[in-house]
């Protein structure tokens, strides 16, 4: 559990880098660049849910996860990076409007 809880939030970590860094692309007026970094994000967003799906899936058929602050930083770190990655769609968009 734990190895799936550090892909987790290693995945959330690199799609959090990715939002931030189209953000600061789109700043700088390269939109193509920060569109590619937006799905970079998407893509390993959809790593970290993979990881989300295994251990929902392992709870639902009787493996029952033990508190773990480690499983609670973990998915907070996943849905404030969703967050992100969503505001930096939004703020890339402006960014393409301005230019």
């Amino acid at each position: 559990m734990e190895e799936v809880i550090f892909q987790l939030i290693m995945h959330s970590g690199d799609a959090r880098s990715s939002a931030m860094e189209a953000i600061q692309s789109a700043k700088a007026g390269d939109i193509e660049k920060a569109r590619t970094l937006l799905e970079e994000a998407n893509e390993k967003l959809a790593l970290a849910h993979n990881g989300q799906t295994t251990l929902i899936q392992g709870e639902a058929s009787g493996q029952k996860a033990e508190f773990s602050l480690l499983l609670v930083h973990a998915q907070d770190h996943l849905m404030t990076t969703i967050t992100l990655k969503d505001l930096a769609g939004e703020i890339v968009d402006i960014y393409e409007r301005l230019n």
